[in-house]
């Protein structure tokens, strides 16, 4: 029986909460445990998930949601400090317009989905590379989120992985970790047919694949993405791993 601590915690509240520790590095490290936690948003916790989260000592969360999410769902941890990375949300009202105009199928809306994690890179990498000047600042446990945690804080936590030196098969089991833990609230887009409530409710490897083909062809790589479009140089990147590895 393995000793390690739970790699999700079943909140009441927040169905995808995870911890990011626990994963074999190339260099024969292992990321530590109890610092980087990923989830969907924080304000429906329980009682006893607050409790939870305080036990954890959590004290700050980055929150990619757009501006208009944010004001749905404020975190009800009164101790943990949010910094706000805002990359707004742009595949419902694609989906909607795809509807109005009568195309919207189940691939329209895997594309919808890919083409999103593209911009991430195209258009958002300002966030992920403020996110990452938090973590190389912040020493407490920290959260990432977004609205589910899935697809901003996806694409992140498999950038924080391979800054760490964490083989891209481990990043993959990462990300789809989702697909097992995460509820969906279709409440918004109950009208939407299912094969597209699949597609925007759930995670596929090609989604991350989208984003990573953006590094490639913007950046070369992902190492000269971390490097150039994240600002982590040789310095950062071993402060990084000093703050968050363990031999």
């Amino acid at each position: 029986m393995s000793d390690s601590p739970a790699r999700h915690l079943a909140l009441q509240g927040a169905s995808n909460f995870r911890d990011l520790g626990g994963y074999a590095t190339r260099d024969g490290r292992t990321t530590r445990w109890r610092r980087i936690f990923r989830s969907n948003h924080l304000g429906q916790l329980t009682a006893d998930d607050i409790a939870i989260v305080r036990a954890l000592g959590v004290k700050s969360a980055f929150d990619f949601r757009g501006l208009e999410e944010r004001t749905a769902g404020i975190c009800v941890v009164n101790e943990i400090t949010v910094h706000s990375l805002p990359i707004e949300p742009t595949v419902v009202a694609a989906l909607r317009a795809e509807l109005a105009r009568g195309t919207l199928t189940g691939p329209v809306a895997l594309e919808l989905m890919r083409e999103s994690y593209r911009n991430y890179v195209r258009h958002n990498t300002h966030s992920f590379r403020m996110l990452f000047g938090h973590l190389l600042e912040d020493r407490a446990p920290l959260v990432i989120h977004c609205t589910a945690g899935k697809d901003r804080t996806g694409f992140a936590s498999a950038l924080i992985l391979h800054a760490l030196g964490v083989p891209d098969d481990v990043i993959a089991e990462d990300y789809l970790l989702t697909n097992r833990h995460y509820k969906r609230d279709v409440s918004s887009v109950s009208d939407l047919p299912a094969d597209v409530l699949d597609a925007i409710g759930s995670v596929n490897a090609s989604y991350l694949d989208a984003a990573f083909d953006a590094v490639g062809r913007d950046y070369g790589d992902v190492e000269t993405y971390l490097r150039d479009g994240l600002e982590l140089g040789a310095a950062e990147r071993t402060a990084l791993k000093e703050r968050y590895l363990q031999s």
